[in-house]
């Protein structure tokens, strides 16, 4: 249950950014023009308003609802999702949910062989490959056998970790503190011949199975234009867009597209990547 501070400060997210995080791509002559697949909006502040539906709203909470059909516990579940970086706990009015600071789960070598047998069993991604990702500090263990798969940036140092459970209560969310717009996990590949976006650490490492010759990342959620990614079109690769065959993932494909036309979708012919994989097996 959260409290009335915890969700104005969910409420008071900047609308932008809620639209970054979701299906949305900024109009390239109006700042205040958005684009997504609920139709054109233009924000004043806080408040947003669907020319094409004729609806409005103010607040992030209201915006997220709008435009992903959710109720509002499960719009607050998305927000704490896409914003791990906001604190949930009682805060002076001085701090600011910014600033937080990243927090990696810690290693735990003991609980390395439940996720390897979860990611090998379940996901059905070959030892060889986690045993790279493991050796290299980018997959391991945390105490309570959660997957950690880090975020990395400049200078390849970590920025955030996908977090994937997988004991009996099996959820996936982002390290407190994650940035994902300045870094993103990776399968590595010397020469890549292009590179695929997907939707998780999952899917991507199941993606780089099925195509090893790609360099496949994972966006930490669907979502159509990281900061990373203009940095990583300069550099030449083919990039495809390699999120989930279905109406979110579509989407925010579309959107991604629209932004950036040089990037070509690449669908997975099941649901994601790793049911692909699975279904190969």
């Amino acid at each position: 249950m959260q409290t009335r501070p915890q969700l104005e400060r969910l409420r008071r997210i900047p609308l932008p950014d809620i639209l970054r995080a979701g299906a949305g791509v900024p109009d390239r002559h109006d700042p205040n023009k958005w684009h997504t697949p609920a139709g054109v909006l233009s924000l004043t502040g806080l408040k947003f308003m669907n020319w094409t539906t004729g609806q409005g709203g103010g607040g992030a909470i209201d915006l997220v609802m709008h435009l992903h059909r959710l109720s509002f516990t499960q719009t607050v579940q998305w927000l704490k999702a896409h914003f791990p970086q906001l604190s949930f706990r009682e805060e002076s009015a001085s701090s600011s949910p910014r600033s937080n600071p990243l927090r990696l789960p810690p290693p735990c070598p003991a609980t390395l062989h439940r996720i390897k047998h979860y990611l090998m069993a379940e996901r059905a991604l070959p030892e060889a490959v986690l045993e790279s990702l493991i050796q290299s500090g980018t997959l391991y263990a945390d105490r309570r056998a959660n997957a950690v798969f880090l975020l990395l940036g400049k200078d390849q140092q970590p920025v955030g970790a996908e977090l994937r459970g997988t004991s009996l209560h099996r959820w996936r969310g982002l390290a407190p503190g994650s940035q994902k717009d300045r870094g993103f996990f990776s399968v590595p590949v010397v020469h890549p011949k292009l590179i695929v976006l997907c939707e998780s650490a999952i899917d991507a490492l199941s993606c780089f199975v099925l195509l090893p010759q790609a360099c496949c990342i994972s966006t930490a959620g669907a979502r159509p234009n990281p900061l990373w990614l203009p940095s990583l079109l300069g550099q030449g690769h083919r990039i495809y867009c390699g999120f989930d065959a279905d109406p979110t993932g579509d989407a925010h494909a579309q959107a991604l597209i629209t932004l950036y036309p040089q990037i070509k979708r690449l669908r997975p012919i099941a649901h994601d990547w790793n049911e692909v994989l699975k279904a190969e097996s």
